[in-house]
């Protein structure tokens, strides 16, 4: 990961000269992948709309349901949505870990896959699951699985960052925000280039 970490900062530093001194200041991406993808998505179901603080208090609550482990996708079924609220999930959430749960089981979402599948049929799979959009299916292709050539379009802190970046007069929509990525050269650097406009904010990813 760290030679292709250092050919995206070369290829962004060529291509995107208002990046250069971003990826100057900042060095090679943090971005380290992980296979733990389950527990990557039951934690992104818990967290939305949550501070940090109270997304880890959630968690835990929710995994003392389970002897303080990760529960299996049958565990999860076996509680009712009442049960998994005790924890203080809302009832929508609830609902969503069941869902995914349940399209783990069914074979609709295949984790021994994703390491030969397209960015595209990872999205289909987690976006089939109510309480997972394209948004929470970009994060976790570029921060768990690793891919390199993601642009998280809908992220708000990317499209503020490329208007400053940029000077642009109005926040670009994500179809602009394609558009850009196209002209300023990120291919096949997209989640880098990504990674340094958050950086250059001194943010972190998050939902319009």
């Amino acid at each position: 990961m760290q030679e292709q970490l250092t050919k995206a900062a070369q290829h962004l530093s060529t291509r995107d000269p208002a990046l250069q001194p971003i990826i100057a200041q900042a060095g090679l991406a943090n971005i380290q992948p992980h296979q733990n993808y389950y527990a990557e998505l039951i934690d992104s179901i818990i967290s939305q709309q949550l501070s940090v603080k109270a997304a880890a208090t959630i968690k835990q609550r929710f995994l003392d349901l389970f002897d303080s482990q990760l529960p299996e996708p049958q565990a999860i079924l076996a509680k009712s949505v009442d049960d998994l609220r005790t924890a203080g999930l809302s009832g929508a959430k609830a609902k969503y870990i069941r869902n995914l749960a349940q399209h783990i089981i069914d074979g609709q979402i295949k984790f021994d896959h994703f390491s030969t599948s397209s960015n595209q049929t990872i999205i289909d799979e987690l976006t089939a699951v109510n309480g997972i959009g394209e948004w929470t299916a970009h994060m976790f292709l570029m921060f768990c699985i690793g891919r390199l050539d993601v642009l998280a379009t809908g992220d708000l802190g990317i499209r503020n960052g490329i208007k400053a970046l940029y000077k642009l007069p109005t926040v670009p929509t994500p179809s602009e925000v394609t558009a850009i990525a196209k002209t300023k050269g990120w291919h096949p650097y997209e989640t880098v280039a990504c990674w340094y406009i958050w950086h250059s904010l001194d943010n972190q990813p998050k939902t319009n």
